[in-house]
Parts: C-alpha cells; sequence; structure tokens
C-alpha cells in the first residue's frame, strides 16, 4: 500500500484487516445505544411519528456519547453524538410546539375524528377551516328555530355537532337532520355567490343541539384562496346532499309493501305539500259520478244478477302508517296510499318494472 492511496483505494483495493481482534464485548451503553437507535429509525410518518423518531434518537446518541466518553475514552466520539443530541432536542422542541399549537377543542378535536381524519386531512388544513368558523361552538335550545321558511336568509353555512333538527315545509315534515350533517347543505348549493335568498324550509331543533356556522361570505373567500379545502367542502357537500335525497326517499311506501325510487318521472308530485283529507273528499264528490243501476243482466252474465253496490274510492279504511324507526316522527310522513287516487301514479302499475316498459 503506497502512501499516495486514497481513502476508497484503502477500503475496496488495499483493505487493512485487523490483525488481532479484541477479547472482550464492548459495554452496556453501546449495545443500548444501538437499541435505541434502531427503534428510533422504525418511526412512522407526520407529527407523532416524528416526535416518536426523534425522541428514541436523543437517547440513542446519549448512549454513544456516554460510550465514548466512558468507555472508548474517544473525544471525538463524546462531541459529535453530544452535538447531535442536542440538535434532535432542539428539534423536538420545534415539534412539541407545532402538536400544542394544533390543539383544538374537545368538540373540534372530536370533529376532525370523526370527519377530517377518515379523509387524511392535515391538521394545518383542518385549522383554517376551524379558523373560518372562529372557533365557537353556538347552542340552539329545544324547539328553537334555526331558520323559518321564506323568511330567514340564507347568508351561511352550518354543521351540527349534537342533538337533531327536524325539517318541514308548510307544516310537512321532511327529513332528520343528525350530528355531522350540515344543516343547509341544499341552500348553500342551490343559490350561486353573487345572488341573495331565503330559505324554503323550516328547521327546528328537537332537542338541544349544537353546531358551528361559516358566514357565506368568509367562507367563500375562503374556498376561493384554498383550493384544496374547495374541493373538501364540494365532497362534504354532495355526500350530505345525497343523504338528505335518499332520507326522502326512504318516506316513500306502498301500501302493498313496496318501497319506490323517488326519481321516478311519476312520483315528482309526491314531494309537494300534501292536501288535507277534507280538500280531498270535496274533490272526489265533485269528480265522482252517481252509480248507473242495472236494469238488465249482461248477456254473459249468469240470469240471476246481483246489482253492484257503487263504492267510493274513500270508502276504503285507510291503513295504518307503517311505523317509523325515527322516534318522534310526526304523522305527515310521506306515503304513496294518500297518492292512490292521482290518475298516472306510479300505483297504477303491478311492479317498476312494468313501469319502465
Amino acid at each position: 500500500m503506497s502512501e499516495n492511496d486514497t481513502l476508497l483505494d484503502r477500503i475496496v483495493f488495499h483493505p487493512v484487516l485487523c490483525e488481532g481482534w479484541k477479547i472482550y464485548m464492548e459495554g452496556a451503553a453501546y449495545h443500548l445505544a444501538n437499541f435505541f437507535l434502531l427503534l428510533g429509525f422504525m418511526g412512522g410518518s407526520g407529527l407523532i411519528g416524528s416526535i416518536y423518531i426523534f425522541g428514541f434518537l436523543t437517547v440513542g446518541f446519549f448512549c454513544v456519547a456516554l460510550w465514548g466518553w466512558l468507555d472508548a475514552c474517544g473525544l471525538d466520539i463524546f462531541t459529535w453524538n453530544m452535538l447531535l443530541v442536542l440538535i434532535c432536542l432542539l428539534q423536538l422542541a420545534h415539534l412539541f410546539y407545532q402538536l400544542r399549537k394544533h390543539t383544538f377543542s374537545e368538540e373540534f378535536d372530536l370533529l376532525y375524528k370523526q370527519v377530517c381524519q377518515p379523509l387524511q386531512v392535515p391538521p394545518q388544513v383542518y385549522r383554517e377551516i376551524v379558523k373560518g368558523c372562529e372557533e365557537q361552538v353556538l347552542p340552539l335550545a329545544k324547539d328553537q328555530t334555526y331558520a323559518v321558511e321564506g323568511k330567514t336568509a340564507i347568508d351561511r353555512l352550518s354543521f351540527l355537532l349534537s342533538g337533531r333538527v327536524k325539517v318541514s315545509q308548510d307544516g310537512q315534515f321532511l327529513h332528520y337532520v343528525y350530528p355531522y350533517q350540515f344543516l343547509d347543505s341544499p341552500e348553500w348549493e342551490s343559490l350561486p355567490p353573487s345572488e341573495e335568498g331565503t330559505f324554503q324550509v323550516t328547521l327546528t331543533a328537537e332537542t338541544d343541539c349544537s353546531f358551528i356556522t361559516w358566514q357565506r361570505k368568509k367562507l367563500y373567500l375562503l374556498l376561493a384562496k384554498e383550493r384544496y379545502i374547495a374541493r373538501l367542502f364540494s365532497v362534504l357537500l354532495g355526500y350530505d346532499i345525497s343523504e338528505k335525497v335518499y332520507a326522502l326517499n326512504e318516506k316513500l311506501f306502498a301500501k302493498f309493501g313496496l318501497r319506490f325510487d323517488i326519481r321516478l318521472p311519476s312520483l315528482y308530485h309526491v314531494l309537494g305539500p300534501a292536501s288535507s283529507d277534507t280538500e280531498m273528499e270535496e274533490e272526489a264528490g265533485v269528480c265522482e259520478e252517481p252509480p248507473m243501476p242495472l236494469s238488465q243482466p249482461a248477456t254473459f252474465v249468469p240470469p240471476a244478477p246481483v246489482a253492484p253496490h257503487p263504492v267510493s274510492l274513500l270508502a276504503h279504511p285507510r291503513k295504518p302508517r307503517p311505523d317509523s324507526d325515527l322516534s318522534g316522527e310526526d304523522s305527515t310522513s310521506l306515503v304513496l296510499e294518500d297518492f292512490a287516487e292521482l290518475s298516472g301514479s306510479f300505483l297504477d302499475y303491478l311492479s317498476e318494472g312494468e313501469y319502465m316498459k
């Protein structure tokens, strides 16, 4: 081996073999240091994962420095590892500051775990969303009205955290709003940013509720600024509206036990305000013609005919409406038997397949 050989030549081409190995093993500090370094490099990602990594690295580098000071007696080993310990401590201090900065109250922490964490929303993004509602949880007492049909302006978007809210139109029950659902997602999507409007439904709290709300203009500015948040709200609002549509679909029953899809063309009128029984009886009395008595039997009828009794459409006893699995539901649920008298109804067909032919 010449003196002009580089370090690479000494390691690869002209390696120097150890002539004698130590007959004793290193101390416990050296082996403990390698154990903690192994645990540190097995850490995960994210804020908590980084705290895990640098925590074990700090302990591991400190054990190496301790071994260099006591056993190896190397000043360079001790100096380098103490410097690495100091760097890891500074990084841990920064991570704990970030963790405390992203700490939320109990309601917002639970909201993040229930809604945003399954979608892998970063805590930094969630912090911007929470800032939009000023980190305030608003109460809504029992029987208190959140919005009145035709009166309350659409100037905000709210998200229910606890309780239950009943949605009705013209006194007719439509559906419920449950925790972790938007209170006014249909109104938000149906109204362009440059226009103003009022609620077409009434929202009343059936229990003590709590919710958060974003002012309409501030939220539009946030969505225009943050593209990721805009996509997130688009997904959440679309899912929420579909849940409300299918909640209405659950209210449609036929008296022979079948459940139909509200998207069928002949059932569009079912979602309108139901008329009262008295109005239906008056309309039936005007349109119903008196029965014509049979004076002579028809040729295809046996010799002893029996005159048929006139039967009115409203003479049939109304079957009880199916029990709902939602407690507190009123009697204005949408049932198709209320619309059996309407011409062109889906009830004229025996099955959905025949209707679609």
